[in-house]
């Protein structure tokens, strides 16, 4: 089923995605691809979500997009290039709606990741890898191009030379490397990689919630927008977030604190 390919589990305000198609390394196929943009949809909208944790099933994070399964749609539809263009599309509506939420997300790296599943794991907000973790591009070797974002995040994180390095070359970097080049937030052994990602979330959920997912929200749009506008958004956001209860209480503390 369609659904069993990415899981969605809510549970006190933690919303775990899991990418489920552990046989073909998680590669996602036109169901996965559906299932990620409801689930994107879901999370931004739903007022019980604190915080997102991102991981997946089996020893591959995510392989990207699955080639074979892709191929046999587009063969079927006639219109090759815009059966996989309407396909990008549905993956990229849903990246774009996580990376606008005011949800914080943690991605959880067990394994290797290639191709569009750099875009996948560069949703997230922090990336917490496994020591056992690597990082390719691989479009070239199927004569494609970037999408999932790819072309965008990988660059924001890394910076323009090595994300070319990474996407023009068969390089393949490992979990040590990618936390040099910032791909990633933290490299952990590999049995401390889920309890490591789900602390992060937990340390959102624990805190000032609300707080963390403006705060990532700010930071995100920050970065494609006029310095103006997101000073604007700045003090209307901190204005806001100083009338709520959750805030008085933690100032009335501070100030406690330093009388």
């Amino acid at each position: 089923m369609a659904d069993d390919a990415i899981l969605l589990d809510v549970t006190d305000g933690l919303a775990r995605v899991t990418l489920n198609r552990p046989a073909r390394l998680n590669a996602v196929d036109p169901g996965a691809i559906a299932r990620w943009q409801e689930i994107a949809h879901e999370i931004a909208e739903r007022d019980d979500v604190g915080a997102v944790l991102l991981d997946a099933s089996g020893r591959a994070f995510c392989a990207g997009g699955d080639v074979v399964a892709m191929s046999e749609l587009a063969a079927a539809g006639g219109d090759a290039a815009s059966v996989i263009t309407g396909l990008a599309d549905r993956i990229h509506d849903g990246h774009l709606t996580l990376r606008e939420s005011a949800k914080p997300i943690v991605a959880a790296v067990q394994g290797p990741v290639a191709g569009g599943g750099l875009g996948f794991m560069l949703v997230a907000d922090l990336i917490v890898a496994s020591e056992q973790a690597t990082f390719a591009s691989r479009y070239s070797d199927v004569g494609l191009t970037p999408d999932c974002g790819v072309s965008t995040l990988l660059p924001e994180a890394i910076g323009t030379r090595r994300a070319l390095e990474l996407t023009l070359t068969p390089r393949t970097i490992t979990a040590a490397e990618a936390l040099d080049w910032g791909l990633v937030t933290e490299v952990v052994a590999p049995d401390e990689v889920a309890p490591r990602a789900l602390d992060v979330a937990r340390s959102w959920l624990d805190g000032a919630t609300a707080a963390f997912g403006q705060a990532k929200r700010l930071v995100r749009s920050g970065l494609v927008r006029p310095f103006g506008d997101a000073l604007d958004d700045e003090a209307r956001t901190i204005g806001a977030a100083f009338a709520t209860p959750e805030a008085q209480a933690r100032i009335a503390a501070f100030t406690a604190r330093r009388g």
